[in-house]
């Protein structure tokens, strides 16, 4: 015998008037969230309400309906009809369409009603929006329709782009929301299943992994190459520019590489050009230069030429109209918005009369050249005026002199199989030269006798060393100084790529370059300029020749143990910080070049167990990249880097041997002073056991 099966009778539906409608206290939902009533009240306005209201009878104690009827489900839509009436929008008889409930408990609808609602899968509003969006509609009313932001609407449309297999595993639930927001970095559904493949069911899945592996084939828009070439150029040229609508992206990527790479070289060879009309001798151009690559070069100083009248009527008026708004706008927290505009306009005008271009001489730019490149902002970088050693300008022998022979001997010949000196003429009663021995020994007298002078002047010896160390370095072929110092300036261009532009070696090169440009241009003026120099200026010309010879590098074909423990002690002693000297340690230049675990040893020395802790298992690529994340602003050092700690004994003692070095200095000084104040003769002839008093005395 066949079971019968109950049909099921629906509640009926009728149009009841909104003046028969009360909201009901059996409600469950008490906590407003969601759309707003007035967002609601906007819709039901463009759409007319889109669901019916449940709504059960009232009635009397006697159980007679009354004719009203309360609300216990959809208590939003009651409140949304009633502000429409308030306003006037709709009648106040206007027919609802309702549900009758009958039976159970008003509790049960509301519940029931809430509970059972099945919110709408995030694919599915991404594709509604892109089927709106195909329809005709455009992004801004579409964000209008749904009151949400125009961006909303962009980032729901280009998460619904990405490759219908990501798509079907996002709705499958393999993927998170936020891997697939990574998926939209690049557009091309290729490349997303060639990443998805390669992460999925893996540790090194998470969504910054995902986008650096999309976008490791392109530049930054932030790139130097970028900045040079300027993004709407590049996508002037053809160039695809991939955007990232969920995270901060610094305005996104170059996908075409070789585009940007052609764009950048056309353009510093337009810029190259431009400068070849100069007239120089020769130009070098690229992206950039190794660090140090102008050093041995002699760079020559153009003029800057004077400020006409109108120019300089200009500056003082921009200069007064500066110093007024500063002053009027001294005190005031924040500058309006039109005064900060025009302060940074005064400011660009100003700047724009003062580094206006310099004149160089005609046969200086015959003989010199220029390096164009892109500094790290993206700026065009010229540097002119460079002259190599085998263009700088012969130097002939003075009369009298023959190349390498002295004044002294410049008579004097040598008989080709002996060396030994032979006289021209051996006639007593003519003046012949000086044989060479005697030269030698008279002089040897005078280098000892100079040395006892000089060692008791600390002004001259000071002098004499600077002298000396400014010919080797700021001075191709320069004369030789009678001191046998030798400076010499390693270069790491190869040992260390990008050292160049970091803040340290740009602000050395600076210092460099403003010494340089102090510096005469010609050597034979450089001593008579240091004695003249302010007394400031030449310490601080002597500590940055002497700065320019310190090699603390550790290379393994040059090993030199004794040189790098002085190095140590010489930066434990300065209290050097490489770290605030600008070293920030990156995947490039420290963690993606050791092992995985010097990074996790990195970042649980930085950052404590817990962080090491979250890269293991990590591949070693995406482990350095997110340990750079993690260290970023900790100033952690590898341990080459490191200064030893200076302890409370050792600055006891580098503070008395600063004191005992000030007194000897002092002393050096008076010491000095004495002997050059000294009148009385000495005689190289007197014996003081076997030995000159200038020798003892030296010694």
């Amino acid at each position: 015998m066949t079971k019968s099966v109950k049909t099921i009778a629906l509640s009926p539906s009728r149009d009841i008037p909104f003046d028969k409608l009360v909201l009901s206290q059996a409600n469950v939902r008490h906590v407003k969230a969601g759309v707003s009533i007035e967002e609601l009240a906007e819709d039901i306005a463009r759409r007319t309400l889109l669901a019916s209201i449940t709504v059960r009878a009232v009635t009397d104690a006697e159980g007679k309906e009354t004719g009203m009827f309360e609300v216990p489900a959809g208590g939003r839509r009651y409140r949304t009809l009633e502000l429409l009436v308030k306003q006037k929008r709709l009648p106040s008889n206007a027919p609802v369409p309702c549900v009758l409930r009958e039976g159970g408990h008003a509790e049960e609808d509301s519940l029931a009603e809430n509970i059972q609602r099945a919110p709408l899968h995030p694919l599915d509003q991404f594709r509604a929006f892109q089927a709106l969006r195909e329809k005709g509609m455009s992004e801004e009313e579409i964000a209008a329709a749904f009151f949400v932001s125009a961006n909303i609407v962009k980032q729901r449309l280009k998460l619904a782009s990405v490759g219908e297999a990501l798509l079907d595993a996002f709705a499958a639930d393999e993927m998170t929301l936020d891997q697939l927001m990574a998926f939209t970095v690049n557009p091309q559904p290729e490349r997303q299943a060639q990443v998805w493949e390669a992460v999925r069911g893996s540790y090194n899945n998470q969504p910054y992994q995902i986008r650096r592996m999309l976008t490791e084939h392109s530049v930054r828009a932030s790139d130097k190459r970028a900045q040079f070439v300027g993004v709407d150029a590049y996508v002037e040229a053809g160039g695809a520019v991939m955007r990232d609508l969920f995270e901060s992206d610094d305005g996104g990527w170059l996908e075409d590489v070789g585009l940007v790479e052609m764009l950048v070289t056309e353009k510093l060879n337009e810029e190259a050009e431009a400068i070849r009309a100069e007239g120089w001798k020769w130009i070098e151009v690229g992206l950039d230069f190794p660090y140090g690559h102008t050093y041995g070069l002699r760079r020559i100083s153009g003029e800057q030429p004077e400020l006409t009248e109108e120019e300089q009527a200009t500056r003082d008026a921009l200069q007064a109209e500066l110093d007024q708004l500063e002053a009027e706008y001294a005190d005031a927290p924040e500058l309006p918005d039109e005064v900060d505009e025009r302060l940074g306009e005064i400011e660009t005008a100003i700047d724009a009369i003062d580094d206006r271009p310099v004149r160089y001489d005609e046969d200086d730019i015959a003989r010199a050249g220029v390096f164009v490149s892109v500094d790290h902002g993206g700026r065009l970088r010229v540097d002119r005026g460079y002259v190599r050693p085998e263009d700088e300008e012969k130097v002939e022998p003075d009369d009298g002199e023959t190349d390498g022979t002295s004044p002294a001997t410049a008579s004097t010949s040598r008989t080709p199989d002996t060396g030994c000196t032979v006289d021209s003429d051996d006639d007593d009663d003519t003046l012949r030269p000086i044989p060479d021995r005697l030269v030698t020994e008279l002089t040897a007298h005078r280098t000892v006798a100079l040395r006892l002078t000089v060692g008791g002047s600390y002004g001259t010896a000071f002098c004499a060393c600077l002298h000396a160390l400014a010919l080797k370095l700021f001075y191709s072929y320069a004369p030789d100084s009678c001191l046998e110092l030798d400076a010499k300036c390693v270069f790491f261009g190869s040992q260390a790529p990008g050292l160049g532009e970091t803040p340290y070696a740009t602000a050395l090169t600076e210092r460099h370059e403003a010494f340089a440009g102090a510096l005469p241009d010609d050597s034979e003026q450089l001593w008579d300029a240091i004695l003249t120099m302010p007394v400031k200026l030449r310490n601080a010309l002597f500590a940055h020749c002497v700065a320019m010879t310190v090699n603390a590098t550790i290379e393994t074909y040059n090993r030199r143990p004794r040189a790098l423990a002085h190095a140590e002690r010489l930066a434990t002693d300065i209290g050097l910080d490489v770290a605030d000297a600008g070293w920030t340690t990156t995947a490039e230049n420290y963690l993606g070049k050791v092992t995985k675990a010097r990074i996790v040893a990195a970042v649980r020395e930085a950052k404590g167990d817990e962080a090491a802790d979250g890269l293991e298992g990590m591949k070693k690529d995406a482990q350095a990249e997110r340990a750079e994340q993690l260290i970023a602003g900790t100033g952690w050092l590898p341990e080459p880097l490191r200064t030893a700690p200076v302890d409370a004994e050792s600055e006891d003692t580098r503070k008395e041997t600063a004191t005992d070095a000030e007194s000897e200095a002092q002393s050096a000084k008076e010491d000095g002073a004495r002997y050059m104040a000294d009148d009385e003769t000495i005689d190289d002839n007197e014996q003081v056991d076997g030995e000159t008093p200038i020798a003892v005395a030296a010694e």
